[in-house]
Formats: structure tokens, C-alpha cells, sequence
């Protein structure tokens, strides 16, 4: 059933560097959101952000509820390490936590560059024009556009647990399926077993005489 708060998931994680020129470098965070909340059409989204964007999202939404005294964000540091995997992850909480307690706040839900910010990848000037009206597409357009494969924390685990009694140490395992003489075949047992995050390839370039393998791929984190 859902509700106007509903149950809201929120990961931030998988931080990325990304280096825009010998200078200037900056961290990306995935936002990954599972919601069945009513005030989300779009119940499950991956985006990426890097802090500052965070910085505005907060102005922003303090700026459109001024009664509410918002949750802080973890405090900028001119002097931090992207090489520092502790400065990294304590980051990562504090923006994790900012987002949990925005999501529990009724009155926050309805802002519209909150689902901005959530779940398309526009960027800052981008989700301004379209909160505006400014765009020729809409929020629920801009948010519908964001399609692409989202897999959450939860998911890994399961994906994780599954490759560790499938494959062997190396993580690779042989399944020989000689006796299938068509790919077709071969994908749909792939499928029946639930082997979704296997590929198919090819001992011998006979292709009368097919070895099949399937080759165990660890999930990127």
C-alpha cells in the first residue's frame, strides 16, 4: 500500500573520480533510490552526483520551505584527500544520511528539484529551467528519460552469494552444455537457472561442435 512517506530507500555509494583537467578533479556518488512512497511515479532510479551539487540541493530546498530547519550536510573541507578512502566513505554517510532524513520530511517530497536531483541526470542550470517551466519537457519527462540498469546494494549481496556457490575460487567456472546444439537453447537455460550475469562464449570456432561455457562475472561495485 502506499503512503505519502511510503518506504524510502537510499544508497550513496560507488564514489568515481573524475579528472576534468590537469587542476580540477572531483568525486561523483551514486544515488540509488527504492521508493513506494505516492509522491514518486518513478519507484526505482540510479543518478550520480558529485557534493556540491548536494550544496545546492540543500539552498534550494531550504529556500522553498523556510519553516523547516533542514538536516545539515557533511561539512565541506578545502583540504580533502580524494585519495583518502576514510575522508571518502565519511562523506559518503553524511550524504547518505542527509537524503534519508530529506525523504522523511512530508513537506520536502513535493518539491519538484528534490525528483530533479533524485532521478534524472540534468545538471544544476538544467534542473532550474525545468522546475521553472523553462524546458520543453516537463519534470515527469526529464525523470522518465533517465532509463538505464539499476541494481541495488541488496541485489549485489544476493548476486555475490549466489557466485560464491556457483564458481570456483578464480570466480570462473566451466559448465559443459555440449549436448545443446543452439545459443538460443543455451540462453534460456542461462535464464532458468537464474544465471543472469553469465555470458556465453565458445571453446571452438566449430560451430557444429560447440563446447559451451559459462563464465561467472563479479558484479562492479
Amino acid at each position: 500500500k502506499e503512503s505519502i512517506l511510503g518506504g524510502n530507500n537510499v544508497w550513496v555509494r560507488d564514489p568515481q573520480v573524475h579528472k576534468e583537467d590537469f587542476w580540477n578533479t572531483h568525486i561523483t556518488y551514486e544515488i540509488c533510490l527504492h521508493t513506494n512512497s505516492m509522491c514518486f511515479r518513478k519507484k526505482t532510479s540510479c543518478v550520480r552526483r558529485r557534493y556540491s551539487e548536494f550544496v545546492w540541493l540543500r539552498q534550494k530546498l531550504q529556500n522553498n520551505a523556510l519553516l523547516i530547519e533542514l538536516p545539515k550536510l557533511p561539512r565541506g573541507n578545502p583540504f580533502f584527500n580524494l585519495n583518502s578512502d576514510f575522508q571518502i566513505t565519511q562523506r559518503m554517510r553524511g550524504l547518505q544520511h542527509f537524503l534519508e532524513a530529506v525523504l522523511q520530511t512530508p513537506l520536502l517530497l513535493s518539491d519538484s528539484l528534490l525528483h530533479l536531483f533524485l532521478q534524472s541526470p540534468l545538471s544544476i542550470a538544467k534542473m532550474d529551467a525545468c522546475a521553472q517551466g523553462q524546458t520543453h519537457y516537463t519534470v515527469a519527462q526529464a525523470i522518465q528519460r533517465c532509463v538505464g540498469y539499476t541494481r541495488f546494494p541488496v541485489e549485489e549481496q544476493h548476486q555475490e552469494d549466489d557466485s560464491k556457490t556457483c564458481c570456483d575460487s578464480d570466480c570462473e567456472r566451466c559448465v559443459p552444455l555440449s549436448h545443446y546444439n543452439n545459443t538460443p537453447v543455451l540462453f534460456r537455460l542461462c535464464k532458468l537457472l537464474k544465471l543472469d550475469g553469465f555470458v556465453l562464449s565458445s571453446r571452438s570456432p566449430d560451430s557444429q561442435n560447440l563446447t559451451n561455457l559459462c563464465h561467472c562475472q563479479s558484479p562492479s561495485l
